[in-house]
């Protein structure tokens, strides 16, 4: 099993910062994409920044330039960095992490797992 621990988020009012972290833990033989989601009260969860395993990053465009997506690989960590932030930022945001476990009998499982979700709230 694998877990996702997300930490940070808050309240904050517009054009202020916000970090969140997720650190991931258990049985990870490698962990390959890592991202961050949100999810607003009313609409579909959405892909908000990833990091992939060769460290490449990738935003959405409505919070690019705005929001930062960092690795810890040694650590299984990832952070996002949220800066100038705006009313419509506010949602709960997941972590999720794409995993690969490697089991006794040598076979590969490979699937994404998601955090608890954490609250970002950003008062106008």
């Amino acid at each position: 099993q694998v877990q996702l621990v997300e930490s940070g988020g808050g309240l904050v009012r517009a054009g202020g910062s916000l970090s969140v972290s997720c650190a991931a833990s258990g049985s990870i033989f490698n962990i390959n994409d890592m991202g961050w989601y949100r999810q607003a009260p009313g609409k579909q969860r959405e892909l908000v920044a990833v990091v992939t395993g060769g460290g490449i990053t990738d935003y959405a465009d409505s919070v690019k330039g705005r929001f930062t997506i960092s690795r810890d690989f040694a650590r299984n960590t990832v952070y996002l960095q949220m800066n100038s932030l705006k009313p419509e930022d506010t949602a709960v945001y997941y972590c999720n992490a794409d995993v690969t476990t490697l089991y006794s009998s040598g076979q590969y499982y490979r699937r994404d797992y998601w955090g608890q979700g954490t609250q970002v709230t950003v008062s106008s």
